[in-house]
C-alpha cells in the first residue's frame, strides 16, 4: 500500500465514475507540456521521476493510461495512483506494474515514499464535489507537494471525455486554463460551460471573465459558420483566430487543431 498507511487520508471519497480513455485529452496535453521537465529530470535513488493520478476512481484505467502515455516520453517514469477508498486501492493492484505503476491509499496529503515530490499531480473530477471556497486550500496543499518544476493539473470532464477543461498550476499557483473538446460533436463552444473546473463553473455569469470568454467564443464560432464547409476543424481554427487578439492564448496552431485552447489563468480568474 505504500508510505504512511496509518495516517488518515485528507479528503472525501469521490463518486468514482471512470471509463477507459476518459482522460485521453488531458493525458495528451500533459505529455506534451511536461515533456521538457520529464526529460531533464534527474534519476532518483528509487527510480525515475514520479507522477501522481490522484482520485483515479472505482477502476484504475486513468492511472494505467497516464503511465503508458508518460512512459512514451520518459521510459523510467513512475506513476502512483492514489485513492482514498481502500477497496478501490485493493482492486487496482491487479493492474500494478511495480515499481513503474503502483497504487496506494491517500488523499490531498499525497503520500509518497521518502517524502518524494512528484513532477506531476493530476486530480481529475476530484474537486467537482467540493464547495467552491474549498478549492484554493486544496490547490495550495497539492502545489506544496510538487517538485520545483512540477505541475498540478486539476479539472473536470464529461463521462466519455468529449468535453474537458483543466487548470495547470505550478508550485507558485495557477498558470493556465485549457478548454478541450471533441470538435465533431460540438454545437457551440459554450457547451464546455458544464465542464469548467470547480473554481470557474459557478462564475459563468455576466461580469465574470470566464463568461466573457465563452461569449466571445460563441460569437466567433457563429461568425465562422461558413468555414464549416471545409470541416469543423477549420471552423474551430477560424474561431480561435478571431478571439486571439483579445485573449492571452499561450498554445500553438498544432494544439488548436486538436480542439484545444489554452490561455493565461489571470485572464479568466474569478473577480
Amino acid at each position: 500500500m505504500g508510505a504512511r498507511t496509518g495516517t488518515k487520508p485528507v479528503g472525501a471519497v469521490t463518486r468514482g465514475t471512470t471509463n477507459p480513455n476518459r482522460l485521453r485529452r488531458q493525458d495528451r496535453w500533459i505529455a506534451h507540456t511536461l515533456a521538457p521537465a520529464l526529460r531533464r529530470a534527474g534519476a532518483l535513488s528509487s527510480g525515475g521521476p514520479v507522477a501522481v493520478d490522484l482520485g483515479y476512481g472505482a477502476a484504475p484505467w486513468t492511472a494505467v493510461e497516464l503511465y503508458e502515455r508518460l512512459h512514451a516520453v520518459r521510459a523510467d517514469v513512475r506513476v502512483v495512483g492514489i485513492e482514498i477508498e481502500p477497496e478501490r486501492v485493493l482492486a487496482a493492484q491487479r493492474c500494478a506494474r511495480p515499481p513503474a505503476l503502483t497504487f496506494r491509499r491517500g488523499g490531498f496529503e499525497v503520500p509518497l515514499d521518502g517524502g518524494e515530490r512528484p513532477l506531476l499531480i493530476r486530480a481529475a473530477n476530484v474537486l467537482r464535489q467540493y464547495d467552491e471556497d474549498q478549492v484554493a486550500a486544496a490547490w495550495e496543499r497539492l502545489c506544496a507537494r510538487l517538485a520545483p518544476d512540477g505541475l498540478l493539473v486539476e479539472g473536470t470532464c464529461d463521462e466519455i471525455g468529449r468535453r474537458q477543461s483543466w487548470v495547470a498550476l505550478g508550485p507558485e499557483g495557477p498558470r493556465t486554463l485549457t478548454l478541450s473538446t471533441h470538435l465533431a460533436s460540438l454545437e457551440r463552444p459554450s457547451d464546455l460551460a458544464e465542464r469548467l473546473p470547480k473554481a470557474l463553473i459557478h462564475r459563468n455569469v455576466p461580469g465574470e471573465p470566464v463568461h466573457a470568454l465563452l461569449r466571445d467564443l460563441d460569437r466567433a464560432w457563429a461568425s465562422a459558420a461558413p468555414y464549416a464547409d471545409f470541416g469543423v476543424r477549420q471552423r474551430w481554427l477560424a474561431t480561435v483566430r478571431t478571439i486571439a487578439p483579445d485573449w492571452p492564448l499561450v498554445d500553438t496552431h498544432a494544439r488548436h487543431r486538436l480542439g484545444e485552447l489554452t490561455l493565461r489563468w489571470a485572464a479568466v480568474a474569478p473577480r
